[in-house]
């Protein structure tokens, strides 16, 4: 003992000493604190004590309250295998959030961190979960809590680097809004979910959307309606299919299954799911049936669908198999027998000793040569229900999951008279899934790009003291992976008026200008002399036509006696809208002239053309000042003529601000939304890549941009860019759709005859 007390002595000098003349005598933190310098001199040396009372000492000095030292100083009970540094830097972590957001924050963060270790053990991850936290408290203190109170959920599938990002996209969805912040960082925003399952790595519907429709479509002949299944409110989404109408409504993402055997999941739910829509018929009616027998129905249902799915699609069965998992070990509750009777069904091949089992495949299998009876469900299930009834073994209705997991949740197999409220999103889905289904594209595309690259419905704005705001529009997060709702504003701006004059004359100084236009209207009106095809009579007979008829007349049917050729000429059905770039960089001198003066130049020449030609067309210039203030100047409408008015209002165009230029996109394709004409355009001109005032990365609006041109284009409208100068965006409109005019004095020669080639019928 005599040895021991100078040790101890000497030990007592440093953070550790003067954290025990701090608190060591307090009344509220004093006993916690004894217990933890009893527990940690039992497993670390001088050293690890000292580097943990230096961290406990920045939390002592932030004056939060004992309630925030109390806390911390239980962790070493509470976590015994965590080493000094991670536990100092937790100490150190909730006093900076503490400065910045308050003692209620940093307990809130005290609070989470066993829930934060037991996920994020190594030190260098939880400096990461720290300091997002404290880049929220810096930049929205009041959200702290709100994470903290959700950490398990938030690191399920992120580490700390993963945790910091989800974080800052949060703090850029939020923006100014409090409201925002709030629903994002208590994961009520359904986007704040997708965010963090994608930042863990995630392979979800979003990645796999496009494969998944055209998988549908070359197996069962039709492409599928899909759309991603969110969650309500806080509660996570459902981790089976939904079958709404037409549409099916397909997990965000299925939590937990690997990586690597997630397309193969979707491949299996989407075909399910399919099956159910070409061999389930009608919905039924529920009258009396009992939960347990509705679900027994669902389970025959399954395995009578998929039974005739396989019989024309055999490789199917490889599809489904890896996910019947159940065996006859497994716990007796109604569920897991239930998921065994699922297998049996399904293999033939699969030996479960169990009586109720046995007797479900009997009944199947007895019924084998009459699968295609909608009834056989519902007589079996009813059947085999009543007998698990009987077995007395618990079934919870509202916690059932339909086994195995690629399977929907059957709930499209019912007519229930008293259906359960629909939250909003659902009656939103089901709208949805009544709306005609688009027609096949001419490219290929059967319903278009994914969901999220969609040009977006315009909504309807408040103004403000910046202007008219007629619109709102999605905007892409390229970091996040997810498409903003709402986030861009599209405003009214006023018209300056020029001189109509000025453009004339520069017109007239193009030197022949003025006359190769002339002959490109008079061509253009003229048109071509279309061939028709399959005509009723002609001068020409159409081979492809003769060839089906006498392919007809061979197979004893009735042939098409449409077999001819002949010629007409179409009328002209083309509606533009003319894009103009007035962003900063277009005051830039070109020689005499300035970019924009090369711009007004080219849009008069080709105006001047599509008015003489009696085409519909609109034009507008755009720039922008952060996504709340994009400007759109009508220079003309759809409907009005080209007249001196028009033309005083192109001329007054003038240059500035930034250039956010997907916005100006989707704000096109919305007012082409109602124009009757078998052909729509946007052409835009532009010097260079899309950017603004609150975007640090200009990709992001690249990306943003294309993705608009792509939904557009899914919708039947073409897209073209004409960029000035030596700025290229192929990124934007693709290379075979982009011009770029690197001789700016070229571009009214170029504009007009690009104009004629692309509408050309």
């Amino acid at each position: 003992m005599t040895v021991e007390a100078p040790a101890r002595a000497v030990r007592l000098v440093g953070p550790r000493a003067e954290l025990a003349g701090l608190v060591g005598g307090r009344a509220d933190v004093g006993p916690a604190f004894l217990r933890a310098i009893g527990r940690l001199d039992a497993r670390w040396s001088d050293e690890e004590i000292e580097a943990w009372a230096g961290g406990a000492l920045a939390l002592a000095h932030a004056n939060l309250g004992g309630r925030c030292l109390d806390t911390f100083f239980r962790l070493a009970g509470r976590l015994p295998h965590q080493s000094a540094a991670a536990l100092a830097g937790d100490a150190r972590g909730a006093a900076e959030i503490g400065r910045r957001a308050g003692a209620k924050a940093a307990l809130a963060a005290l609070e989470a961190v066993p829930a934060a270790a037991l996920r994020l053990p190594g030190h260098r991850d939880r400096a990461c979960w720290w300091a997002g936290l404290a880049r929220l408290a810096r930049e929205a203190p009041d959200c702290v809590v709100l994470i903290a109170g959700q950490t398990v959920a938030a690191l399920a599938a992120a580490d700390g680097a993963a945790f910091e990002s989800f974080v800052a996209a949060g703090l850029k969805a939020g923006g100014r809004s409090r409201e925002r912040l709030r629903a994002f960082f208590s994961l009520e925003d359904p986007a704040a979910r997708r965010m963090l399952e994608r930042a863990g790595g995630a392979v979800g519907f979003q990645d796999l959307e496009r494969p998944l429709r055209l998988f549908g479509l070359a197996l069962w002949g039709s492409p599928p309606r899909l759309i991603a299944l969110d969650g309500v409110g806080a509660a996570p989404a459902s981790q089976r299919v939904s079958i709404v109408g037409g549409l099916i409504r397909m997990p965000h993402v299925y939590r937990g299954a690997p990586a690597r055997e997630t397309p193969a999941l979707y491949r299996a739910a989407l075909a399910h799911a399919m099956a159910h829509r070409a061999f389930s018929g009608d919905p039924r009616a529920v009258g009396r049936l009992r939960p347990l027998q509705i679900a027994m129905t669902g389970l025959v249902e399954d395995a009578r669908v998929e039974a005739l799915a396989m019989r024309r699609f055999p490789g199917l069965r490889s599809l489904w198999a890896p996910w019947h998992v159940a065996r006859p070990g497994d716990a007796m509750t109604a569920a897991m027998l239930m998921a065994r009777l699922s297998r049996a069904l399904f293999d033939p091949d699969y030996d479960d000793p169990d009586g109720f089992v046995a007797k479900g495949r009997d009944l199947f299998s007895r019924a084998a040569d009459r699968l295609e009876d909608l009834t056989l469900s519902r007589a079996i299930g009813g059947l085999l229900g009543h007998d698990l009834g009987q077995m007395r073994l618990r079934f919870d209705a509202k916690s059932y999951a339909v086994e195995p997991l690629y399977r929907d949740d059957n709930m499209a197999l019912w007519d229930f008279d008293e259906p359960p409220d629909a939250t909003a999103e659902e009656i939103e889905q089901a709208v949805e899934a009544a709306r005609p289904t688009p027609k096949d594209s001419d490219d290929g595309r059967s319903e278009g790009e994914p969901q999220e690259q969609r040009s977006g419905r315009a909504r309807e704005a408040a103004p403000d003291d910046r202007g008219v705001a007629i619109a709102s529009y999605p905007e892409w997060d390229r970091a996040a992976g997810v498409e903003r709702q709402g986030w861009t504003t599209v405003r009214d701006a006023p018209a300056a008026v020029g001189d109509p004059r000025a453009l004339d004359e520069a017109l007239d100084r193009l030197g022949g200008f003025r006359e190769r236009i002339a002959r490109l209207v008079r061509g253009a009106r003229v048109g071509r002399a279309p061939r028709l095809k399959r005509q009723p009579e002609g001068f020409d007979l159409d081979l492809d036509a003769a060839i089906d008829a006498a392919i007809a007349l061979r197979t004893g049917e009735l042939p098409d006696e449409r077999i001819y050729r002949a010629s007409g000429v179409r009328a002209r059905d083309v509606a533009t809208v003319v894009l103009v770039d007035v962003s900063e960089s277009t005051r830039e001198r070109v020689g005499a002239s300035s970019v924009l003066d090369i711009e007004k130049l080219a849009v008069a020449a080709l105006a001047s053309a599509m008015d003489a030609l009696g085409d519909a067309f609109a034009v507008r210039a755009f720039a922008s000042c952060g996504r709340e203030d994009v400007r759109l100047i009508r220079v003309k409408d759809f409907g009005d003529r080209l007249d001196a008015a028009a033309m005083g209002r192109l001329a007054g165009l003038s240059s500035g601000l930034s250039t956010r230029l997907g916005a100006a996109l989707r704000h096109a394709g919305a007012e082409l939304g109602p124009i009757r004409s078998q052909r729509k355009l946007v052409l835009a001109l532009t010097d260079g890549e899309p950017s603004d005032i609150d975007v640090a990365d200009p990709l992001d609006l690249v990306e943003d941009a294309r993705r608009a041109t792509l939904s557009l284009r899914a919708q039947g409208v073409d897209v073209f860019g004409v960029t000035l100068g030596a700025a290229g965006s192929y990124g934007v409109f693709g290379r075979a759709n982009t011009m770029p005019a690197r001789r700016l004095e070229d571009l009214p020669d170029r504009l007009s005859e690009l104009y004629f080639r692309l509408a050309r019928l």
